[in-house]
């Protein structure tokens, strides 16, 4: 039995003759851009993140952009950013002018480590941008009271963490805004690229809505210079189907999380630590193992596909050899990249395909 790191198509054909109905009512409404589907999903995406605005968006990436645009960071500002994630954090910081200010992940939770945050802001610091990594929601409690001693805006990157809960209350607007990315591998994925912003302020809102589209409410009246990033209403209305599922998907992630951690619990390796202030959703299960390559090699002899989140820190990519951020800059983060290797995990795993992959990790040549 050959075992995939991600099984997409479980999932749609569980959901096959909503998503047809879906992809039908977009194609019998001949209404392609924005519209009442992007708005019907905009509505049920706030309720269920417990926000009160919702901004559908052409993909993450702009979900971050945007939200740091409307929150004003521009070229001469610094932005708090994990030095541990994907490098569209980073990016959606420079396409702002702005200089990504990286901080060193928690070796327990892998997310920012809020108690080095201080020390890396300047006058310059605008904004602090923390990553729900992998599902589990960073620590808000001593993050969010720190921006506002220090009269800062706080834009939470949640691309891997739908329907997750931080001390009861769901992702969604405990900071300034909340960015989020629908690519079809997430917990609540389209088929294609998709993203969002979901806050409180009706004011950052209306200037998200306004970026996203030209900088214009009325066609052909620009108000400001803006760019053209909207949610695709096929997507959205695929993304309507879906979400109806999103929250027993994600339990059955986490009973598969339980069982890896059960099975594997004196295998040798680094299983992700639990917490009790947060909700995991387990976008990701990632084990970690200082014998990371022959692992996967190993996983790969026994025909288990693996993937590696991240193997190149963004401060080692060649995008940001400006900033001179050499090798050892950020040891912890560039440990983690050398270590973290991530196991298969889907909704719809069958345990016989688990139980493959426990067996053959139990049986690794440490």
């Amino acid at each position: 039995m050959t075992v995939p790191f991600l099984d997409l198509a479980a999932g749609h054909a569980q959901l096959g003759a909503d998503i047809d109905l879906a992809i039908q009512r977009v194609v019998r409404s001949s209404h392609f851009v924005l519209g009442e589907e992007v708005e019907q999903f905009e509505r049920e995406f706030s309720a269920y993140t417990e926000a009160a605005h919702c901004i559908g968006l052409g993909n993450g990436l702009d979900a971050l952009h945007l939200a740091l645009r409307a929150m004003g960071v521009g070229p001469d500002d610094e932005v708090i950013v994990p030095a541990h994630t994907f490098i569209a954090t980073w990016l959606a910081v420079s396409h702002c002018g702005a200089t990504p200010v990286p901080v060193e992940p928690s070796e327990d939770s892998y997310n920012m480590d809020p108690q080095r945050i201080e020390a890396a802001l300047t006058e310059r610091t605008k904004v602090i941008m923390p990553v729900h990594l992998y599902g589990l929601p960073a620590d808000l409690d001593t993050i969010l009271p720190l921006a506002r001693r220090h009269g800062l805006r706080v834009l939470e990157d949640a691309a891997q963490c739908h329907g997750a809960r931080y001390k009861g209350r769901r992702i969604g607007a405990h900071g300034d805004a909340v960015a989020w990315s629908f690519y079809p591998t997430k917990n609540l994925g389209a088929m294609g690229d998709g993203g969002a912003v979901t806050c409180a302020d009706p004011a950052l809102a209306e200037r998200i809505r306004l970026l996203r589209n030209y900088g214009s409410r009325e066609k052909y009246v620009n108000d400001i210079r803006g760019f053209n990033s909207r949610l695709d209403p096929m997507q959205a209305a695929i993304l309507r189907a879906k979400l109806k599922h999103l929250d027993s998907w994600n339990e059955q992630r986490r009973l598969l999380a339980q069982r890896y951690a059960q099975e594997l619990a004196d295998s040798g390796f680094i299983l992700p630590a639990a917490t009790t202030d947060a909700d995991h959703v387990w976008h990701l299960y990632v084990i970690r193992s200082p014998q990371r390559s022959r692992l996967a090699n190993w996983l790969a002899s026994q025909e288990i596909a693996t993937q590696i989140h991240y193997p190149i820190p963004p401060h080692l990519q060649s995008a940001y050899a400006d900033l001179g951020l050499a090798r050892g800059s950020f040891g912890i983060a560039e440990r983690l990249a050398d270590e973290l290797i991530s196991l298969p995990m889907w909704p719809q795993m069958e345990h016989a395909m688990q139980d493959r992959v426990i067996a053959a990790l139990r049986k690794f040549p440490q």
